[in-house]
C-alpha cells in the first residue's frame, strides 16, 4: 500500500475543499439562475393599505456621502405619513451634524428626526448607533440603509409588498449594486463580486434552502420580530449576520428581493478594502464562535447550514486556493512530485474553469454585465482578488484573538469614502 508524503496529503485536501465548495456554488449559481427565470418578470402585488415604517441610518463621518443618501430616502416612493427617518450622527467628528441639519431645515414637511451622539452616549460601533434609534422608532417595520447608499425610487415598496402578505417572513433584502464600479480594476472586481455573491448565496439558497443573510443595508425587519429579538448585539461588528441566525433561531424566514435595488460606494483602495473585508472576516468569526458552541443542539437547521457555509467560504475555500496554487508552481519547477495517479493539469484547469462559470452564470442575470471584458476579470480574479482574501481571513482570526484576549469594546470600523 502506497504511502503518502505531506505534498500530497496537502493536494488531496485543496482538491477535495475546493471541489466541494466549487460543486455547492455551481448548485447555488444554478438555483440562482431558476430564481431569477421565476422571479425577474413577476410583479409585486401592490397593498391596499400601507404600513408605517421607520427607516434607520447609521452613520459616522459621513459627511461626503450623508447628504446624498438622505436626500435620496427622502425621494423614495412612499406613503409621506407612513414613513419616518431617523438618521443616527454618531459621535461623528466632521460636518455631519450641520449637513443633516440643513436637509433637515429644508424638509420640515418630513417626518426626519436626527440622534447627535458625542463619545460618551455613542461611537461604540454599528450595532449601538442602531439600537439607539430602534428604541425610539414608532414604524411597524424597521428598514436599514448604510449611510452610503442611493436607493432607487421604489425599492421600499418592494420590499413591505413582499413581507406584508406573508407572516413566515421576519425579514426581506434587496438587492445592492456598485455605484463606482468603473473606477479601477478594484472597484470592478468588487462589481463581480457582489453580484455573484447574491445571486449565488442570496437567490440561490432561498431558491434551494429557503435561505438568505441579511446584509448591511437594504432591508425590512418586523418590528415585532425584532422586539422578540431583544435589538441587535451590540458585541457584533457583522451584526447583519448575526441577527440573521437569531432569526432563523427563532423560526422566521428572510427572502430575497432583487427588484429592490439599492446603489452604494466600494471602496476605491487595497488599503480601504482590506480594512473593511477584514471587519467583515472579524464579525463573522464572532458570530461564527457564538454558535459553534451550541452546534450539535443545533441539529439540522438553517443556522447549521451556515455556521458550514460561512466556515468554508471565509477558511476551507481560501486555504486550498493558495495550497493548490503553492503546489502548482512547485511542481512546474520539478521541487516537489505528486505521484497520485490523478491528472493535476486537468483537475487544476477543470477547477479554473468551474470558477469562472460559476461567476458567470451569475453575471448572465445582470443586464450589461455579462461582457467579455468581465468574463476576463473574472478569469483573473482567481490568481489575484481570490488570493487577497486569505490576508483578510488571517486578519480577522488575529484581530479576533486579540479583541477577546484585550477585551477590547466595539467600535466604529469606518470605511474611507471617495
Amino acid at each position: 500500500m502506497k504511502s503518502f508524503n505531506i505534498a500530497e496529503y496537502l493536494f488531496l485536501f485543496s482538491l477535495f475543499s475546493i471541489w466541494f465548495l466549487l460543486i455547492i456554488n455551481i448548485a447555488l449559481a444554478i438555483g440562482g439562475y431558476i430564481f431569477y427565470f421565476k422571479n425577474h418578470s413577476k410583479k409585486v402585488i401592490k397593498l391596499k393599505e400601507y404600513p408605517t415604517v421607520s427607516i434607520l441610518v447609521p452613520a459616522h463621518n459621513e459627511a461626503k456621502v450623508i447628504g446624498r443618501t438622505v436626500e435620496s430616502l427622502l425621494l423614495l416612493n412612499y406613503p409621506k405619513d407612513k414613513m419616518e427617518l431617523i438618521v443616527i450622527n454618531d459621535n461623528s467628528s466632521d460636518n455631519s451634524k450641520e449637513i443633516l441639519q440643513e436637509i433637515k431645515d429644508k424638509n420640515k414637511n418630513y417626518n426626519f428626526t436626527i440622534i447627535n451622539t458625542d463619545k460618551t452616549s455613542g461611537g461604540k460601533g454599528k450595532s449601538n448607533a442602531l439600537n439607539l434609534a430602534y428604541n425610539i422608532a414608532k414604524g411597524e417595520f424597521i428598514a436599514i440603509y448604510d449611510a452610503d447608499n442611493t436607493p432607487e425610487r421604489n425599492a421600499l415598496r418592494y420590499l413591505i409588498e413582499t413581507i406584508v402578505p406573508n407572516q413566515e417572513l421576519g425579514a426581506v433584502i434587496g438587492k445592492f449594486r456598485t455605484r463606482n464600479k468603473e473606477k479601477n480594476l478594484l472597484t470592478k472586481f468588487i462589481n463581480i463580486e457582489t453580484l455573484s455573491f447574491q445571486w449565488m448565496a442570496q437567490a440561490g439558497r432561498w431558491q434551494l434552502l429557503k435561505l438568505c443573510t441579511i446584509p448591511g443595508t437594504n432591508f425590512i425587519l418586523r418590528r415585532s420580530v425584532m422586539d422578540e429579538l431583544g435589538g441587535w448585539d451590540s458585541k457584533a461588528i457583522a451584526e447583519d449576520t448575526e441577527i440573521s441566525f437569531r432569526m432563523y433561531k427563532i423560526g422566521y424566514k428572510i427572502k430575497f428581493v432583487p427588484q429592490a435595488v439599492t446603489w452604494e460606494q466600494e471602496p476605491e483602495t487595497v488599503k480601504v478594502w482590506i480594512k473593511q473585508r477584514t471587519r467583515w472576516a472579524k464579525g463573522n468569526i464572532y458570530v461564527l464562535m457564538k454558535y459553534i458552541k451550541n452546534i450539535l443542539k443545533q441539529g439540522k437547521s438553517r443556522v447549521l447550514f451556515d455556521i458550514y457555509y460561512f466556515f468554508s467560504v471565509y477558511f476551507l475555500f481560501l486555504t486550498s486556493v493558495v495550497i493548490s496554487d503553492v503546489l502548482f508552481i512547485l511542481s512546474i519547477f520539478k521541487l516537489i512530485e505528486i505521484s497520485i495517479p490523478i491528472n493535476f493539469w486537468l483537475i487544476w484547469i477543470l477547477s479554473y474553469v468551474l470558477f469562472i462559470i460559476e461567476f458567470s452564470i451569475s453575471l448572465s442575470m445582470e443586464k450589461g454585465e455579462a461582457s467579455l471584458e468581465n468574463i476576463f476579470i473574472v478569469a483573473l480574479m482567481y490568481f489575484t482578488y481570490s488570493q487577497m482574501w486569505l490576508i483578510v481571513a488571517i486578519k480577522g482570526i488575529i484581530d479576533y484573538i486579540k479583541d477577546v484576549i484585550f477585551k477590547r469594546e466595539v467600535k466604529w470600523y469606518k470605511t474611507e469614502r471617495f
